[in-house]
C-alpha cells in the first residue's frame, strides 16, 4: 500500500490491516523455509507496509 492509501484508513481499519500483514508476512516466512516462496519481494513489501502503518497509528497518537 502507499501512503496515501494509508493515511485515509482509520485507527480500526489499519489495525485490521496489519494483523493481516503479520498473518501474510509469517505465511512468507514458512514458504521460505520450506523453499516455495516465489515472490521473495513481498517479505520486504510486507515489512515496509507494516512500519507505514505502525507510523501513522503512532503520529495520530501523538497529535492527539
Amino acid at each position: 500500500m502507499k501512503w496515501q492509501d494509508i493515511k485515509q484508513l482509520d485507527d480500526a481499519s489499519l489495525k485490521a490491516k496489519c494483523v493481516e500483514l503479520r498473518k501474510e508476512l509469517m505465511g512468507l516466512r514458512f514458504q521460505r523455509v520450506t523453499e516455495q516462496a516465489e515472490k521473495t519481494h513481498q517479505f520486504q513489501v510486507a515489512r515496509r507496509t507494516i512500519a507505514r502503518i505502525k507510523t501513522l497509528l503512532n503520529q495520530r497518537t501523538k497529535a492527539v
